[in-house]
């Protein structure tokens, strides 16, 4: 028999850097889960992505056991290591701050193509694009069409 799903907690959290102080130990304590255990297990599993940061989703049962899944990193987050900066524009409609290449936004939709609700790789970049559009990131050159 299944295990009685008590919840679900997503918190976003630097690879291999969880640690008990806020966000994550207030966020996981108040629900009854072991924090330490979380954090060496999350650690263990995003080694080799130190650094960025990963959105992850924790479900915890009524005997206070969890599973978590760890997603990848925000399509936000992908474009400006793409375009090298450290945020994006204030006025993303009048200031625009970088430009990244189709082929950019393909590798960044690739990536991203399980977490997004589209089926083909042209609408994801088109999701992508329309990120990267509301951050002051222009896209270069004409869509690219496949016939």
């Amino acid at each position: 028999m299944a295990k009685e799903i008590a919840g679900q907690v997503k918190l976003q959290i630097k690879g291999g850097a969880a640690n008990p102080s806020p966000p994550v130990g207030p966020a996981l304590g108040s629900k009854g889960i072991n924090i330490m255990e979380f954090c060496k297990q999350f650690n263990a599993r995003t080694q080799e992505k130190a650094g960025k940061i990963l959105p992850v989703v924790i479900t915890y049962y009524v005997d206070k056991s969890f599973e978590f899944v760890v997603k990848n990193p925000p399509v936000a987050i992908q474009l400006l290591e793409a375009a090298k900066l450290k945020s994006g524009s204030a006025e993303p409609n009048r200031k625009k701050v970088a430009e990244v290449t189709w082929e950019q936004v393909k590798a960044i939709a690739e990536d991203k193509m399980a977490d997004l609700n589209c089926f083909t790789i042209e609408s994801a970049m088109k999701m992508v694009a329309g990120t990267a559009r509301s951050m002051g990131i222009t896209v270069k050159g004409a869509f690219p069409v496949n016939n």
